[in-house]
């Protein structure tokens, strides 16, 4: 699987270039940009799981979470320059789904086929539930409520507003995590060191193959967005559906294979820590720099999602907290994931 990635990602990369430059047809460039995304995701997967065994459950779930949201926000900002503010929202709203739904669901049935039932942080999964609820029902709803009521200068502050005060939230619950409550939290980090398990790749090359492929994704990821129109219209594709599915899944290509492996190793609190924790810092940092972002593009983007988009998340999320309070998972958990995912993926297609 390592060689076939690297051989993705060098014959992938040349093609983008190559077929960008002499103006092949959309469907060939979106095609190899999205193996190409993938393949270099996997890269970014296997040098955050070598930093998380150095670095305990949390800190290495922290950074799987971040640099697979790299590649999000580097596409989201690409698509936000080209005016597609409504995919850039469905594919915030298809990376909340796509993680608590997708990659925890599929974490939870692969890692419940082979190991019967499956614990992790029970202080995890609440300090993570209360945050969802903040993040995904309180700031994603109100601003969307108050928005009918508003001008769209007045809803754009608003936006503005609520921006600032989710980001600031969030490195809040970093700093009470990893600092000032660390040894709530650690038991986990305990478990992880008596595993004694050694990292694939050094911290040095892990650092250097991360802002490789980062920087790849990166170029990458803006003749990506200029296939989106095209095929829009060839397959008659809603912004909507683009959003919440297609990018959704290839912007989140690395927390999957990452959060699957972990569960298959028994590595619990790293799976649920980069399903969850990079929800959460979809909805709480991504999020809020994309419109923070907008105010510098030709068009801004608020933070209003549609009735839709918003009902698909807060179902998502009392799914998740309902099944992951007791910190215990199984696979029968897993599939119940799944299926609610490809319920909403149906939806959102046929809207």
């Amino acid at each position: 699987m390592n060689r076939v990635f690297l051989l993705l990602a060098f014959i992938g990369v040349p093609l983008v270039l190559i077929g960008s430059s002499v103006n092949w047809p959309a469907i060939p460039i979106f095609l190899l940009s999205c193996v190409s995304i993938i393949a270099l995701s996997g890269f970014i997967g296997r040098a955050t799981e070598s930093l998380a065994i150095v670095s305990g459950p949390r800190v290495g779930g922290l950074l799987n979470a971040t640099f697979g949201n790299a590649v999000e926000l580097i596409i989201s900002i690409f698509t936000l320059k080209a005016g597609l503010i409504g995919i850039v929202l469905a594919s915030l709203t298809g990376s909340v789904l796509g993680n608590l739904l997708l990659v925890l669901g599929f974490s939870f049935f692969a890692g419940g086929i082979k190991f019967k039932t499956q614990n992790f942080s029970i202080h995890d999964a609440r300090y993570n539930s209360g945050l969802l609820i903040f993040a995904v029902i309180v700031a994603f709803v109100i601003p969307e409520i108050f928005s009918q009521k508003m001008t769209l200068q007045n809803t754009v502050t608003l936006s503005v507003g609520v921006s600032i005060i989710l980001i600031a939230l969030y490195l809040s619950g970093l700093f009470f995590k990893l600092v000032t409550h660390r040894g709530v939290f650690a038991s986990s980090d305990k478990l992880t060191e008596e595993e004694d398990e050694a990292p694939e790749w050094s911290k040095k090359k892990s650092i250097i193959v991360l802002l490789l492929s980062t920087v790849a994704v990166a170029f990458v990821s803006e003749k990506l967005v200029h296939t989106f129109e095209t095929l829009g219209t060839m397959f008659g594709w809603t912004e909507l559906f683009i959003g919440v599915i297609i990018v959704a899944i290839v912007g989140n290509a690395a927390e999957h294979f990452s959060a699957i492996t972990m569960a298959m190793k028994n590595r619990m609190d790293v799976a649920v820590e980069i399903a969850v924790g990079s929800t959460l810092q979809v909805a709480m940092f991504v999020a809020p720099i994309l419109v923070l972002v907008s105010l510098l593009m030709p068009v801004t983007m608020p933070l209003v999602f549609t009735i839709p988009e918003l009902v698909a998340m807060v179902t998502a999320t009392f799914l998740v907290i309902n099944l992951c309070n007791d910190g215990e998972s199984n696979w029968f958990e897993g599939l119940t994931l799944l299926a609610a995912y490809l319920i909403i993926g149906i939806g959102f297609y046929f809207l």
